[in-house]
């Protein structure tokens, strides 16, 4: 895919993603680096802590899977599912912002396979993930 259909697809995918309830529940916000990587930012919100007020894991795997999919979809055009994917939690976290970070292993013509890692805003790996995602026929839409 050119670069400028990548670009035009992730600039689409970012307005798109803010209006989704989940990204507006969590706070989250996407972006994309120069290396076509998403970038999920999450603020500490404490209605995230568990029960012993660490963020609950429900939240870094949330994250994880938002980053594996909006860095493999854009270079589609289409849709993609979930096929599955796998969470590692490493070390729990309190109040800290979280920012999860995706990478392209393989894109294929039907799978695609994303490695995922979460860290805090002050540079600990707290998670990491790798996921399978496949393509569907529903074109992306062309604006928001």
């Amino acid at each position: 895919m050119e670069i400028e259909k990548l670009r035009e697809y992730q600039s689409l995918l970012i307005e798109w993603a803010k209006t989704a309830p989940v990204i507006q529940t969590f706070g989250m916000k996407l972006s994309y680096n120069e290396n076509n990587q998403a970038i999920w930012d999450m603020p500490y919100l404490p209605k995230f802590d568990n029960a012993v007020g660490g963020i609950h894991g429900g939240v870094y795997a949330t994250l994880l899977d938002n980053a594996g999919w909006f860095t493999v979809c854009p270079h589609y055009g289409f849709w993609v599912a979930t096929v599955e994917y796998q969470t590692r939690l490493l070390d729990p976290v309190e109040k800290q912002d979280l920012q999860a970070v995706g990478k392209v292993i393989r894109l294929g013509r039907r799978l695609s396979t994303a490695q995922m890692e979460l860290r805090t805003k002050s540079d600990q790996l707290v998670a990491v993930g790798s996921g399978t995602f496949t393509v569907t026929s529903i074109p992306l839409p062309t604006s928001t």
